[in-house]
């Protein structure tokens, strides 16, 4: 690609190749293929490695590195998308299936940030998009109180839909974004790098709108939220506290992680005992070093990061 034209995907991966070949062979049947993908593999060691050297997909290239989340994934997709010259660039994970008409619905908008439009394999609406991500009231314990499946079904949106936050799941980004707000911070590795993304896109005076009629398909269900007493448990609270300290628009909103650790410890005889108390602990502890934005995430880092 020249600077500037064409369209670049980034799927990141680890370890679910029959996923991600069916995400591969949903990018192949696409009525407007794109112009580059970029498949950033976390470090597989299953079958991956060998599906991205077989597979037929035109424009395919691999990139491989260490194990850094689905958040170091996204960092270094954009940066290398970037420095091949897209204008746009599609973040896609490795367990959606973008309908046929997918991209060339989105592509139909001349918008600098917009999604797709999630469902599950049974055709119900699954879009978790934020219409409402509040950070202003320090009493709602949960910022996202209003989502695009709220509408109830794809009939009852609205062609484009105004969303405060965005999954990197089918979410297409101008360059010209990347370039004045910086890349995805990799310091998330999973969960809400894509809302910190999101909400620094909106700070920067851009809007973003989903798009009803480009569909995706998730293969998985939404379970991870049940398990804040796992590992991933102690990435959701520290990462929600992150976005807090970074974003809150006022002190006690800033100050609202100590407010839920509480409540978890007082709740967790009942819930997720010992260890979803030493998640949140912990979680509350090292989000203090990511009040601020990571400098290789910030604006100007986007050619230094390949360097």
């Amino acid at each position: 690609m020249s600077a500037g034209t064409g369209v670049a995907v980034v799927v990141v991966t680890y370890n679910r190749v029959e996923l991600l070949e069916r995400v591969l062979d949903g990018l192949a049947a696409q009525t407007r293929p794109a112009d580059l993908v970029l498949v950033v593999d976390n470090g597989s060691t299953d079958a991956t490695p060998a599906l991205l050297d077989r597979h037929p997909l035109a424009g395919l290239r691999t990139i491989t590195q260490a194990n850094l989340g689905g958040a170091g994934g996204f960092h270094r997709g954009v940066a290398e998308a970037m420095a091949a010259g897209a204008a746009r660039i599609w973040l896609i994970d490795d367990d959606v299936v973008p309908a046929p008409d997918c991209l060339a619905q989105l592509l139909a908008h001349d918008e600098p940030c917009l999604i797709s439009v999630r469902e599950d394999l049974t055709g119900a609406l699954v879009e978790k998009a934020a219409t409402r991500f509040d950070l202003r009231r320090p009493w709602v314990i949960k910022p996202k109180t209003g989502m695009v499946e709220d509408a109830g079904s794809r009939a009852a949106l609205a062609p484009l839909t105004p969303v405060e936050n965005v999954a990197f799941e089918g979410f297409l980004v101008h360059r010209d974004v990347v370039a004045r707000i910086g890349l995805p911070d990799p310091a998330f590795f999973i969960f809400y790098d894509d809302v910190d993304y999101a909400l620094r896109a909106r700070r920067a005076g851009y809007r973003i709108r989903a798009v009803r009629d480009a569909v995706l398909v998730r293969q998985l269900d939404f379970d991870q939220q049940h398990d804040l007493a796992g590992w991933k448990g102690y990435y959701m609270y520290r990462n929600l506290f992150v976005v807090h300290r970074r974003y809150g628009e006022n002190v006690l909103v800033r100050l609202k992680p100590w407010l839920i650790t509480l409540a978890v410890l007082l709740l967790a005889p009942l819930r997720g005992g010992r260890a979803e108390a030493r998640n949140v602990v912990r979680a509350l502890r090292d989000s203090a070093a990511l009040r601020e934005l990571t400098p290789a995430a910030r604006p100007g880092a986007v050619v230094a990061d390949l360097s």
